[in-house]
């Protein structure tokens, strides 16, 4: 007879948003009341902010604690989630948690998923519901891609780290310029116009006081890269390897064919 329980709760994003909206507060709510219907005790809780329902276990500290035997039963007899997908979205690793925790005897309680009358439907209904959370993840990513790429196709900043010479804050449709290091741009392309090499740029670049984003000196891989990226200061933008040059609408860094 199950008594003690922990409750686990996960969440996506810090703000909930896009492809998780099922926040913490939310879960804890269902998860206490489902408890207090079926007379559980809540020992103890674990939370996991901003991590993906698709992670293994190994990026997922809170989880990791209880698989690796932060709990035994006695005295708990249960882990108990507001929702299947909150232990995984990835069909494998769903039951594989289960099968690891099943080992010590304690059992995975889903608050909107109560398959207890199922008798033996129980496991079928149990692997629909894990391959539904998968399908569903696939879905969502397949949605958040094709958004960054509409929004893309008309020049709008679509995530990503911004390039040197910009910022974007978060949840920003474009980029804006960083006063900062917009010199340091115009210098990059200023000394690779006069002829000087990768290494004598990072030269010059170390000698003139430059430093990376990260305070270190710059190296030619990314000397190289914002070469590369000349479009973009050009006031151009393009979303993924395959994308096209579209016009951005960014200010631009340099004037074409500067």
């Amino acid at each position: 007879m199950i008594k003690n329980v922990v409750g686990y709760c996960r969440v996506s994003t810090d703000n909930q948003v896009g492809e998780d909206k099922y926040g913490i507060d939310a879960q804890k709510n269902e998860i206490m009341s489902f408890c207090e219907k079926n007379g559980y005790t809540i020992a103890e809780w674990y939370i996991e902010e901003a991590v993906s329902g698709h992670e293994d276990a190994e990026h997922r500290p809170e989880l990791a604690k209880i698989l690796n035997g932060d709990i035994t039963n006695p005295p708990i007899q249960a882990m108990v989630v507001a929702k299947n997908d909150r232990l995984s979205r990835n069909v494998e690793n769903y039951f594989a948690y289960r099968y690891l925790l099943k080992r010590r005897n304690i059992e995975v309680i889903s608050v909107q998923e109560d398959f207890g009358s199922a008798g033996m439907f129980k496991p079928m209904l149990e692997a629909m519901s894990a391959a539904f959370a998968e399908i569903e993840r696939s879905f969502i990513t397949m949605r958040m891609s094709d958004g960054r790429a509409a929004k893309a196709s008309k020049g709008g900043y679509s995530g990503g780290k911004a390039p040197y010479g910009y910022k974007a804050q978060k949840g920003s449709k474009q980029l804006t310029l960083c006063e900062e290091e917009v010199p340091l741009v115009r210098r990059i392309f200023e000394l690779n116009k006069q002829g000087s090499t990768l290494k004598g740029i990072c030269d010059t670049l170390k000698a003139e006081g430059y430093k990376t984003r990260k305070g270190g000196d710059f190296q030619i891989s990314t000397v190289q890269y914002i070469l590369k990226n000349r479009k973009t200061y050009e006031g151009y933008y393009k979303y993924g390897k395959d994308g096209e040059w579209v016009k951005g609408v960014h200010e631009p860094i340099l004037k074409e064919g500067e």
